[in-house]
């Protein structure tokens, strides 16, 4: 099994008004896409909807990435979903049953803050499925994205990274404000202890699930600034290039917009 978060350099990092700068453009750029693939730019093209998954360690910077994504975006035109532990109804069902509702048909855009990989990662560390079951989850996802994005689904996953020093300073960080105190559960102090089997089940993860049709971009988020960053510059590269390659034609960047 490889170990590709061994080769991610946490070290990368930009200055807040760096990353504000690019931030900025970036989501210019991102409103420009989203307003053309909803046909409100030339209403004779309705593009693919846009599924964008984050997964990610506790802290991670999910919730911050994903209010970046959607903060230059109408709210009419995103939809944000929370993936928490499924209930006593969803679990009578296939464990990617309670994802059908809230796929994008064309011209829509969901964001999942996790999703059906919880499946391969708390199911697995926690032992509520074995090994068998693994295996087979992992073959009925790379199945399920595939015929989503065969149907016309932009499909765009983030792991967002980091250490455990980074993720004990950001747990203590929110113990200590009023503020951040919510976003900290003792599943999350219990899930810390569980690291190294955390990593071995992403790792199984990355290289049983990543495939041309639904990559696996892995994204440095040691420093805040330069993830947030990476993550909005990623979906715009990921996105206008799914686009090309189905032979629409994607409208040319505003000027002193994200140049791609």
């Amino acid at each position: 099994m490889s170990n590709r978060l061994n080769d991610l350099d946490l070290s990368q990092s930009l200055t807040h008004e760096q990353s504000e700068q690019r931030i900025q453009a970036a989501q210019h750029r991102l409103t420009q896409l989203r307003l053309f693939t909803a046909g409100l730019l030339d209403p004779s093209i309705v593009a693919p909807g846009l599924l964008v998954l984050f997964e990610g360690f506790d802290a991670a910077g999910k919730g911050g990435a994903i209010r970046r994504l959607t903060g230059a975006l109408d709210p009419r035109h995103v939809r944000v979903v929370p993936i928490s532990t499924p209930t006593a109804e969803e679990l009578r069902h296939h464990f990617l049953w309670r994802f059908q509702e809230s796929l994008p048909g064309r011209g829509g855009m969901t964001v999942y803050d996790r999703s059906w990989y919880g499946r391969l990662l708390v199911e697995r560390v926690e032992g509520l499925i074995d090994a068998a079951n693994v295996k087979l989850s992992a073959e009925e996802i790379v199945d399920f994205e595939n015929m989503l994005v065969n149907d016309g689904v932009t499909l765009v996953k983030f792991w967002m990274q980091i250490s455990n020093d980074e993720q004990l300073r950001r747990f203590n960080d929110r113990a200590g404000d009023p503020l951040k105190t919510w976003k900290l559960t003792p599943d999350d102090w219990r899930n810390r202890e569980k690291r190294p089997a955390y990593l071995d089940a992403i790792n199984n993860m990355l290289d049983t699930t990543d495939h041309s049709h639904a990559h696996w971009d892995l994204i440095a988020a040691e420093n805040k600034h330069f993830a947030r960053v990476a993550v909005l510059e990623t979906l715009v590269d990921r996105w206008i290039h799914d686009l090309e390659r189905r032979g629409i034609k994607v409208p040319k960047a505003r000027s002193g917009d994200y140049l791609r």
